[in-house]
């Protein structure tokens, strides 16, 4: 899909899973403009790696034809550049997508949105940018006339648009990837595996040994991975976002590339990263997108609200401060 936002979180392969024998199995390569990796205990019923490769890949194809914003032949591409007072039959996973975003829309109150794409690329984040600079104002409150969820809706098997909006799905795309992929494991009588695609991950199941799936949470740091925090996950997807990896400096202030669609500017606020634990990946993806946008107050506020399981690392001085929610450390099995 090319360049999905940046998360901050890695999944320590080597350094976490150790050597389990033959019977785990690893396979890998690059997707979507980044890598993808996968482990998985071997069944007797369950096919060899190369052939779940394969459909693997195949499956990761789909997803990038279908919603990539970073080649002109996707499908929603092909939406986007269609004029206001448009529709355009769209198949099952994209009109999928857009009623998640929807949904995420009217829980944050708009501040998560996928139709950002302009915005994106006024800002030098998106696939059309022509460079980060903090655009003027003129130009900020044009293009923010095309973007709202509310220039969309479904008819029948049609997406339409009543403005000029685009769509931009690399909020959420990856996390979506990562849940087909466990669900063709499971078809394909696989039950313990961990799966990771542009950085979204979920984990089922243990390892040969009986030991837990273990995944690092990484410290927002420009310079190197280091590990904040490390976790045991069985049945949930695992999403970090974070503000670190692309950002720009103009005159003295720092302009992250996650936007508040209310405003229509980067967030300013002190909130580093948010990661979220949640049964589907897809939900975890955009949820620790929208508490990102949320803010540390407004974030911690909503996830304690609504029983999402997070983590926050927040700037504080020159240092970051952690914290988790009851939620979190529930699942992660962390004693008050």
């Amino acid at each position: 899909m090319g360049n999905l936002r940046q998360v901050v979180m890695f999944c320590a392969v080597a350094l976490l899973t150790g050597c389990d024998g033959d019977s785990l199995e690893r396979f890998g390569g690059p997707t979507m403009g980044s890598t993808y990796s996968i482990q998985y205990v071997r069944t007797s019923s369950a096919p060899g790696p190369k052939e779940l490769q394969r459909q693997v890949e195949s499956l990761l194809g789909e997803v990038d034809r279908q919603m990539s914003t970073y080649r002109s032949d996707s499908v929603i591409e092909g939406f986007n550049r269609l004029p206001a007072n448009s529709c355009q039959a769209m198949p099952a996973p994209v009109l999928h997508l857009v009623r998640t975003g929807e949904q995420l829309s009217q829980a944050s109150d708009s501040a998560f949105d996928l139709t950002v794409e302009p915005l994106l690329n006024l800002w030098g984040f998106g696939p059309q940018a022509r460079a980060l600079k903090v655009p003027d104002a003129t130009t900020l409150r044009l293009v923010r006339q095309s973007v709202g969820h509310q220039h969309l809706r479904i008819e029948g098997e049609q997406l339409c648009k009543d403005a000029a909006i685009e769509i931009d799905f690399n909020s959420i795309a990856a996390g979506y990837a990562v849940d087909r992929i466990a669900e063709l494991l499971g078809g394909q009588g696989v039950h313990s595996y961990l799966v990771e695609a542009t950085g979204e991950l979920k984990a089922v199941g243990r390892k040969p040994d009986g030991s837990p799936w273990r995944i690092a949470l990484e410290e927002p740091r420009d310079d190197r991975q280091v590990a904040e925090k490390i976790i045991e996950v069985d049945g949930f997807g695992v999403s970090t976002s974070g503000d670190y990896r692309n950002y720009f400096q103009q005159d003295g202030r720092r302009y992250a590339h996650t936007l508040d669609a209310r405003t229509g500017a980067p967030i300013t606020h002190q909130l580093a990263s948010v990661t979220v634990l949640h049964p589907s990946a897809l939900m975890a993806d955009g949820l620790s997108t929208l508490l990102l946008i949320l803010g540390p107050e407004q974030g911690r506020d909503y996830a304690e609200q609504h029983g999402i399981a997070a983590f926050f690392v927040s700037r504080e001085g020159a240092g970051f401060v952690t914290r988790t929610n009851q939620a979190f450390d529930q699942l992660t099995g962390v004693k008050p």
